[in-house]
C-alpha cells in the first residue's frame, strides 16, 4: 500500500506500509541518497548577548522540513552559563561530561552529571550552565517551531548564579 503525504512543507513523498514490521515509512527508505556520515561542524564561540562565560557550540544537525529538530554539543567553561531563555516547543540537555546546573525561575535547581537528561517544557524560562569548579558539555535538542527555537532574556546575575551553585554534596 501506498500512502501520499504532503509533509506539512509543501513536498509530497510517496510513504509505503510495510506489513512485515507493521511500519509506515517512505517509499525508497528514510535517506533517499542513503546514509551519510556527517563530520562534527568546529566549535565556534558562542554568542556574547546570549551567554555569559566562555561557551563552545558545536553544531550537530539542523533538520529540514519535515523534521524540526535542531541538536549541537555545548562546553561551558567553569562559570559559563546560558542568559534565561525559553523554548516554544521545551528542550531536552543531555549531559556529557563535567557537572552542570539547570535553573527555573521558581529556583529549582538540577545538578547536572554525565548521563543525566533534562527535559524543560514548553514556554518555561530557564538557564543552564557549568558550575564553578567543572566544565560542562551537554546535547541540547530543540524544534522549530514558526521558525523560532528561543526567545532569549536577560542575563543571569552573578547572586542568582553563586545561590543555585552552592554545593550539594552529591
Amino acid at each position: 500500500m501506498v500512502l501520499r503525504y504532503d509533509g506539512r512543507g509543501g513536498s509530497n513523498r510517496n510513504w509505503q506500509y510495510t506489513s512485515q514490521q507493521g511500519l509506515l515509512r517512505p517509499a525508497g527508505g528514510w535517506f533517499s541518497g542513503g546514509m551519510e556520515l556527517v563530520p562534527v561542524a568546529p566549535a565556534s564561540v558562542a554568542p556574547a548577548e546570549r551567554f555569559t562565560g566562555d561557551v563552545y557550540v558545536s553544531p550537530l544537525h539542523a533538520g529540514e522540513v519535515p523534521s524540526r529538530l535542531i541538536s549541537a554539543l555545548v562546553h561551558f567553561t567553569p562559570g559559563a552559563r546560558t542568559n534565561w531563555h525559553s523554548h516554544p516547543l521545551g528542550q531536552t540537555l543531555h549531559c556529557t561530561g563535567g557537572n552542570g546546573l539547570v535553573v527555573t525561575r521558581d529556583g529549582t535547581v538540577i545538578h547536572l552529571r554525565p548521563g543525566d537528561t533534562v527535559h524543560t517544557p514548553p514556554g518555561e524560562e530557564h538557564w543552564h550552565g557549568a558550575t564553578s569548579r567543572s566544565l560542562m558539555s551537554h546535547l541540547a535538542m530543540v524544534e522549530h517551531y514558526n521558525g523560532e527555537s528561543a526567545t532569549w532574556l536577560e542575563p543571569v546575575s552573578d547572586a542568582d548564579y553563586e545561590t543555585a551553585d552552592a554545593p550539594l554534596g552529591r
